[in-house]
């Protein structure tokens, strides 16, 4: 029975700091490092252990993943590493507080650019210290100006069916360590989850979820691992 585990990144500075950040290249601050660290031993006693690991280009990611893997005794597993699996792209929103956002254009617009299935932020202007268009891990790749959670599903779900899924058929055991955005784009397609209803759908930071799979990857069961004995 093949079985997939989701991990949102621990928390980052720019989740402390309550910005946007999307593409924008943050570390972990030392509570996102101790919650990826327990993700880590929680996995470990539980008796999980892994084949094959997935994780984006940014370093918050990247580095829970490194934290998990060195708790279970696993950092000698396989790591693909892969821009698909990025954070949704936040446009001109990136680097911006969301209080001082609410502020100045209102909570609806400011939860319409969080939230909605199909309605980007405004581009990132060419000018901003955050565009990653130069950056040497995108060479060759149109990076986003920005993009809306449909977007970002639509980037998420071939690499999934080209990378992950095979992975999983050959019966491998499968982490994937990611973000809000592109982990929810993973939850919509394994649990049928509506274009309404997958934008209220919260992921914490630092909280395994497993999918125990049929052989078709049709899901069996779906959980937070620390809300199970």
């Amino acid at each position: 029975m093949p079985t997939l585990v989701l991990l949102r990144h621990g928390q980052s500075r720019w989740n402390l700091e309550n910005r946007f950040t999307g593409w924008w290249d943050v570390d972990l601050t030392d509570q996102g490092m101790a919650e990826a660290r327990a993700a880590g031993t929680l996995l470990k006693d539980r008796g999980f252990d892994f084949d094959r690991c997935f994780t984006s280009v940014l370093t918050r990611a990247i580095r829970t993943l490194d934290l998990v893997l060195a708790e279970m005794d696993r950092l000698w597993l396989p790591v693909a590493k892969d821009w698909r699996l990025n954070e949704r792209h936040y446009g001109a929103l990136t680097g911006r507080n969301k209080a001082e956002m609410i502020d100045q254009v209102g909570a609806e617009q400011v939860q319409i650019w969080r939230r909605s299935f199909d309605i980007p932020p405004a581009p990132l202007p060419t000018d901003s210290p955050y565009d990653v268009a130069g950056d040497r891990r995108y060479a060759g790749i149109a990076v986003p100006r920005t993009e809306s959670l449909q977007d970002t599903i639509a980037r998420v779900l071939p690499y999934y069916e080209a990378a992950i899924a095979p992975a999983l058929r050959a019966g491998e055991r499968v982490i994937v360590s990611a973000h809000g955005n592109s982990l929810r784009a993973l939850e919509k397609h394994l649990s049928g989850i509506g274009d309404a209803d997958i934008v209220s759908l919260e992921i914490p930071t630092g909280e395994p979820i497993v999918y125990e799979l049929a052989d078709d990857l049709t899901v069996r069961d779906r959980y937070y691992l620390a809300e199970r004995a």
